[in-house]
This record gives structure tokens, sequence and C-alpha cells, in this order.
């Protein structure tokens, strides 16, 4: 399984939000490039990085400093939040990234779906979070109207490879994983599910490797010292 330690981006900070509710943020630092650096240096290979301006605007205003994390840190590198078109799509994966996330637009517009994972293939993840069942879209703003189980559907019968699943009410909060949902979906369909939310200590990453999840992001646990990077990627392989 591999591990994707977070950063997500705010006015260029890394930071960190409570349920996705962008008045409870918390900033942990100015440079989210040093962040990157020390994950690099405590084993990981992959980092997930979000631009939480961006998917509430749709534009790109950490383009730079997202860019400079992936050079810095030579790590795989999978950026969402605010990729709602194929320039932002060639923009990114032109300048090194290594896959980008489809959020809202994989909701919202079904040809640009389709397009990008014609050209770009497994470069193209999407992002399915869900709030009550539900996918929540545009930051985790407004709910969508689609279940989960049928955006699933639907992201495997576009030929989406990669899918990062959130459990909204789980994140930020430190309160465990919801193994459930994430073995259910395992089982389910046959594509590489990331878990995301909740992701607390060391036995919730055993527990998600014994299931066969393809990846977890790890976030605030990090940044609070509830989880050791070093041994967490230990536990991981």
């Amino acid at each position: 399984m591999f591990l994707f330690p977070a950063i997500d981006l705010f006015e260029g900070k890394a930071v960190r939000l409570f349920k996705g509710d962008y008045s409870k943020m918390t900033v942990y630092s100015d440079d989210p490039v040093a962040i990157a650096a020390r994950f690099v240096g405590s084993g990981a290979s992959h980092i997930h990085i979000v631009d939480l301006e961006g998917a509430r605007s749709g534009l790109t205003p950490n383009f730079d400093i997202v860019c400079r994390i992936k050079s810095a840190s030579g790590a795989f590198c999978e950026i969402g939040g605010g990729i709602r078109s194929m320039g932002v799509i060639d923009r990114y994966l032109s300048s090194g990234l290594d896959r980008v996330i489809l959020g809202t637009s994989a909701v919202e517009d079904g040809k640009l779906l389709l397009e990008a994972v014609e050209r770009y293939g497994e470069r193209i993840a999407v992002g399915a979070d869900i709030r009550d069942g539900y996918i929540s879209v545009k930051g985790w703003t407004e709910n969508s109207g689609i279940t989960a189980e049928d955006f699933f559907e639907r992201m495997r019968d576009a030929g989406v490879k990669t899918l990062i699943c959130t459990d909204i009410s789980r994140d930020g909060v430190l309160g465990g994983t919801n193994l459930k949902l994430y073995k259910d979906l395992s089982e389910r369909f046959d594509m590489d599910i990331i878990a995301s939310g909740g992701v607390s200590n060391l036995r919730d990453i055993e527990r998600l490797a014994e299931i066969g999840i393809y990846g977890a992001i790890i976030g605030k646990a990090l940044y609070t010292g509830s989880i050791d990077l070093k041994k967490a990627v230990e536990v991981a392989e």
C-alpha cells in the first residue's frame, strides 16, 4: 500500500481544515516545500497536494508552489483542487506533476472527464468526496445529489483507474478511518482506491493495508504528531 502524506494549500501555506470547513482552518507551515522535503526524508515516495483555494474558485492560485513541491521533492505528486478544464490539466501534467485529480468537473462535466482519460489515461484520477452517502462538490460545499455507489459505477464505466475516496465526516478529526466504506468499495470495484479522511494512527494503516487498499492519505495526524511517517511507511510496506 502506498502512503500519500498530504499538503493542503491556502494562500501559499500548508493548512488543514476541520471536516472540510474553511472557517475552521489551521495553518501548520508557511513553507510547504520544506514540508514536502521532510516527508520524503521520512521515506515517503508519494505526496498528495490539494489547492483549497482552487477547489472553491476553479482557478490555480497556488500553481507555482505546487510545481516547486514536485521539483524539490522528486516524489510522485498528485494534485487536486480547481482542475476543471483541459487547459489546467495540460498545464499541470506538462509541468511535471504525475497525476491530476478531477473533483467537481468529474461530476458536472462528463465530456471533460472522458477527454482527459482518453488523452492521459492513468494520469487522471477522480476524487470521490462523500458526505452522508452522497458526493460533495465545489470544495465540499455542495451536495451533488449523486450517491457514492452510482458515482463509482460512472467512473468505472468512464475508464477511470484511480479514485481518491474521502469520508468528509472523518476528515481532520483524528477519529479513525471508515474501514467498512473502503472495504466495501474495494471489494465491489476493480479500481485503485486511495482512502482519505480520519487516518489517525498506525493501526488504521495496518487495517487498510490488510484489506488490500491501493493507498492511504495521511493529513492532520502527521502535522499533530499522532503518526510518525517513517513508522507509517514501514507498516504500509
